[in-house]
């Protein structure tokens, strides 16, 4: 029972500044900030704030009892009553997709890590048995966990999601700061689950008339096929999310022999299929390209498998090759082209293992 309920307080007796502070002190502290990424950018000094501590115990609020969190959900908001923490098996729980779950476990380590506070720790440590619990045994991590019927359960790269777990893990079991407290069971838990997700990227590449290429953005999670997602994001080649997942291919320290080779393919095929000359517009209503000698390289998000042609869609799922085909809805909606190729080359010239066989 809140104090202002409680029968032996009288509300009318107390003065109105005292009443007002608590009812809204937590919720004025976190009004003004709104939970995403661009908070891990904030420096130590910050997180040891009282601003960071009401950030962080509403985040813990959203935390679901198999340790995921929301996706599209302001965590730094608290919730008023049960109803607003989307429950197990709902839309939005229990998510990796769009900064869901590994972001909210980012900002927990750093309070974890600066005030050494028991509750950020503990709520973290849930949230790395999460992320083990939900990889499939041959490596993968699905969109949601516990499970759900349709795409959300394919082998999910699409929009960072896999990568984003694998960064991660990766960190926690290298003991990076601010990790440091995870234990050491969970440490070797958590690189033998990055191993297992490398063995299926490397089983997921794409290979056409025997040459490797890139990944589609979702993969079967029995057969690692490419695999269909939303209508309009087709089993394809992604110029997005193949850039992510080779940048952190090219992230290892030792790569293998098998990760050698998967990367130099995928460079490769990016370099082949760049589209040079254009720039790129995201509108309902203006043209999409428009040429321009002066523009940067450009990738389209989907490519034809085999014909390595871009392609479109509206939500009636019928695959376009020109984005001018498709409505303004999806036309305005929708990254379709982006110069993920440039994050790719830049890495690629810088790596140590781009001369090796």
């Amino acid at each position: 029972m809140g104090l202002l309920n409680h029968p032996s307080v009288r509300v009318a007796a107390l003065p109105l500044t005292f009443v007002m502070l608590a009812l809204f002190s937590t919720e004025s502290v976190c009004a003004q900030i709104r939970f995403d990424k661009n908070l891990l950018r904030k420096d130590d000094a910050w997180f040891r704030s009282e601003e960071a501590k009401s950030v962080a115990n509403s985040v813990i609020q959203y935390q679901s009892p198999q340790g995921g969190w929301p996706k599209s959900t302001d965590l730094a908001k608290p919730p008023s009553s049960p109803d607003d923490i989307p429950p197990p098996g709902g839309a939005r729980a229990n998510s990796l997709d769009n900064d869901a779950t590994t972001v909210p476990m980012q900002f927990l380590a750093r309070l974890a890590h600066v005030t050494r506070d028991t509750r950020y720790k503990d709520s973290f440590l849930k949230g790395v048995d999460y992320l083990l619990a939900a990889q499939y045994p041959n490596g993968g991590w699905p969109q949601f966990w516990p499970l759900r019927k349709g795409y959300y359960s394919h082998i999910t790269f699409n929009d960072g999601a896999m990568i984003r777990v694998m960064h991660l893990l990766r960190d926690v079991a290298d003991g990076e700061t601010p990790y440091g407290f995870v234990d050491e069971t969970r440490r070797r838990k958590a690189a033998a689950a990055v191993a297992l997700g490398i063995e299926c990227i490397l089983r997921c590449q794409v290979v056409v008339d025997g040459v490797p290429t890139v990944w589609c953005a979702q993969h079967d999670a029995k057969t690692l096929a490419p695999a269909q997602a939303r209508s309009y994001e087709h089993p394809s080649l992604s110029g997005s999310e193949s850039a992510g997942v080779l940048t952190f291919l090219m992230s290892v320290d030792e790569p293998t022999p098998e990760m050698i080779r998967a990367v130099k393919a995928g460079v490769e095929w990016f370099d082949s299929v760049k589209i040079e000359g254009y720039r790129y517009t995201r509108s309902e209503t203006q043209r999409a390209l428009t040429q321009d000698p002066q523009a940067a390289p450009l990738w389209a998000r989907f490519y034809e498998i085999k014909s390595n042609r871009p392609i479109f869609s509206d939500r009636d799922g019928v695959v376009k090759y020109d984005i001018q085909e498709i409505g303004g809805e999806r036309r305005g909606g929708y990254t379709w082209y982006g110069n993920w190729g440039e994050k790719v080359a830049s890495g690629f010239a810088k790596w140590a293992h781009r001369e090796a066989d």
